[in-house]
């Protein structure tokens, strides 16, 4: 487990190598990203199993963003300490032959010892996909979450520009929730259609546990006309979780980018997910 209080204490051993990875998943038969006791399929155990047969030893992961049961990653970035050298498209390939079809690895970069892919992460970027048509979609049904009623993208757009800027998201906050602090910087959140997708768009420099998912609940209410569009406002406002409505699921969302300094020069690819790719403004 990290050092919380410690960063420096994460810091590679003498002797061995850290290396860090892009990594994508489907999160939908994972119980979520991190390694539990029982036999509970995670998508850190998964992937550290891969990478150990690479290195013939056991691998210890830390992820930048650990991500609930059913949500998708199109952008994780994580990093381990090893005594063994193998080449960077060893770590890719070797790791890739051992895993499942909804795991991969998409890049390998050995880095200096100070880096680290929660800690030295400076914006984590996600989306959430919503399919609103009246009739349930027959294809990626857990990989947009479904809305029936109307939305209207416009007033979900308007009413997000309240959550902008540096605010106390408690309203957003699950109840399990371990960060420390309640504040944390919206950089953006943008909201479009196309066609019969609505996209939340959100960047910040860290996320509550739940919170985009809270948000995305607000805005579709909101969307949906039940709630005016002063009411995004209102629920920041009250710090109050019981005021900010319904959860919303996870299988529309995407952790889809994580920023770091340039100094590590880490691999960019697109911003995910794939059935995006191309949909005009989106950058």
């Amino acid at each position: 487990m990290a050092n919380i209080d410690n960063p420096a204490a994460e810091m590679a051993a003498e002797g061995f190598h850290r290396i860090a990875l892009g990594v994508e998943y489907k999160g939908s038969r994972y119980n979520g990203w991190q390694r539990q006791a029982g036999g509970v399929l995670t998508v850190q155990e998964t992937l550290e199993n891969a990478l150990g047969k690479v290195a013939a030893s056991p691998i210890g992961l830390m992820c930048a963003g650990r991500t609930d049961a059913g949500v998708h990653a199109c952008g994780q970035v994580v990093h381990f300490d090893t005594p063994v050298e193998r080449s960077e498209k060893a770590w890719v390939m070797g790791a890739n032959a051992s895993l499942p079809h909804d795991v991969s690895v998409t890049w390998a970069r050995a880095m200096p010892a100070h880096f680290h892919a929660r800690f030295k992460a400076v914006a984590r970027r996600y989306r959430y996909v919503i399919y609103n048509d009246q009739i349930r979609p027959a294809h990626m049904g857990q990989e947009v979450t479904w809305n029936h009623r109307p939305l209207d993208a416009e007033r979900m757009a308007e009413a997000a520009q309240a959550l902008l800027g540096t605010h106390d998201f408690s309203a957003f906050r699950a109840g399990q929730c371990q960060a420390k602090s309640p504040i944390k910087q919206m950089h953006h959140l943008r909201v479009t259609r196309h066609g019969q997708m609505i996209v939340l768009d959100v960047r910040a420099n860290a996320f509550l546990h739940h919170m985009v998912r809270n948000i995305a609940g607000v805005l579709m209410t909101i969307g949906a006309g039940e709630r005016p569009v002063e009411w995004a406002a209102e629920v920041l406002e009250s710090r109050q979780r019981r005021n900010g409505g319904v959860t919303a699921h996870p299988y529309g969302l995407y952790l889809v980018q994580v920023e770091y300094p340039e100094e590590f020069a880490l691999p960019q690819r697109y911003v995910g997910p794939h059935f995006l790719t191309g949909f005009a403004g989106l950058g």
